[in-house]
C-alpha cells in the first residue's frame, strides 16, 4: 500500500486474477517426481476441451515447461507492464523464465526477492485475459516461490500434489499438505506418478494412495511409468497429444476429469 492506496502492480495482479475462474497450483515435496509433466499435460488436456488455459511456470531455477511444449526458442512480446504470454495454441498461453531470453544451460543465481518479484510480474503484468484455468507449476518444496503463489493467487482454487509410488510418498506429501493447511488452501488431491503399469514394473505402486488416505485428502489417481513420457517432453509435444490411448494416457485423462469435477463443485457449476 502507498499512502493508503493500493500498489499499482498489486492492483493489476488483483484485476488479472479476477479474470481467472479456477486457479490451481501443482506442487511436490521433492524434485524428480514428474510434477512439470503433470502440469503440462493437465494444461494441454484442458485446452483440448476448448477451455481458455494459462500455464505459469514458477520454477525459476528449473523451467522445464517451455521445452516440454516446444516453445523454448520463443520470447515474450509487449511492454513491461503489459507482457504478452507465449501462445502454444489460441487457447493455451504460457509464461516462464525460460522465455525471457536466458540460455537454457545458464544458471540463474537469484535470491528470494528477485524470484518473488518475477513471479509477481508474471501474475500482474502478463496479459492473461479471461481464463477458465490458470495452472501454476511450482518448484519442489515449500519455499519462496510456493509461498508467493499461495499468498498472491487469490483465491487459489486448490493444490494438486504429485508424488511417487514408494512409501516415502507419505513424508513428501505431508509437507505439501501441511503447507496447504497453514496457507488455508484446499488440497484437490494427490497424484501418484511413475507407478507400476501393465507393461513396466519398477517402483511399485500404492504409496501415493496410502499417503492420501493417511493424510485425509482425495486420491486423484496413479499414472503408470512410461518412458515415452520423457521422450514426449523432450520432443516438445505433450504425452497426451501422442499417447492418449495408452495406459498412462487414460489414467491422466481420468485425473483431469476428477480435477474438472472438483473445480465445478467449488462454485456449483454444471
Amino acid at each position: 500500500m502507498i499512502k493508503g492506496r493500493e500498489n499499482p502492480q498489486d492492483a493489476r495482479l488483483r484485476e488479472n486474477m479476477a479474470q481467472v475462474r479456477y486457479k490451481i497450483a501443482v506442487m511436490s515435496g521433492k524434485g524428480g517426481v514428474g510434477k512439470s509433466s503433470v502440469s503440462v499435460n493437465l494444461a494441454w488436456a484442458l485446452a483440448q476441451r476448448d477451455l481458455q488455459v494459462g500455464l505459469m511456470d514458477a520454477d525459476i531455477h528449473g523451467p522445464n515447461v517451455p521445452k516440454m511444449l516446444g516453445i523454448e526458442d520463443r520470447g515474450f512480446t509487449g511492454e513491461q507492464d503489459a507482457i504478452d504470454p507465449v501462445e502454444v495454441m489460441p487457447n493455451l498461453k504460457v509464461a516462464s523464465v525460460g522465455n525471457i531470453g536466458y540460455q537454457s544451460d545458464q544458471a540463474l543465481i537469484w535470491r528470494g526477492p528477485m524470484k518473488i518479484g518475477l513471479i509477481k510480474q508474471f501474475l500482474a503484468d502478463v496479459v492473461w485475459g479471461e481464463l477458465d484455468y490458470l495452472i501454476v507449476d511450482t518448484p519442489p518444496g515449500t519455499g519462496d516461490e510456493a509461498l508467493t503463489v499461495g499468498q498472491d493467487v487469490k483465491p487459489l482454487t486448490g493444490i494438486v500434489i504429485v508424488t511417487t509410488p514408494q512409501d516415502v510418498a507419505l513424508l513428501d506429501s505431508r509437507k505439501s499438505v501441511n503447507f496447504a493447511e497453514k496457507m488455508q488452501i484446499p488440497v484437490i488431491g494427490i497424484v501418484e506418478n511413475m507407478a507400476d503399469g501393465e507393461q513396466l514394473k519398477v517402483f511399485g505402486s500404492g504409496g501415493g494412495e496410502r499417503a492420501a488416505e493417511e493424510l485425509g485428502v482425495p486420491f486423484l489417481g496413479r499414472v503408470a511409468l512410461d518412458p515415452r513420457m520423457v521422450s514426449a517432453g523432450d520432443s516438445g509435444t505433450p504425452y497426451l497429444a501422442q499417447y492418449a490411448g495408452e495406459e498412462a494416457g487414460v489414467q491422466l485423462t481420468s485425473i483431469v476429469d476428477r480435477i474438472v469435477t472438483y473445480c465445478k463443485g467449488v462454485d456449483g457449476a454444471s
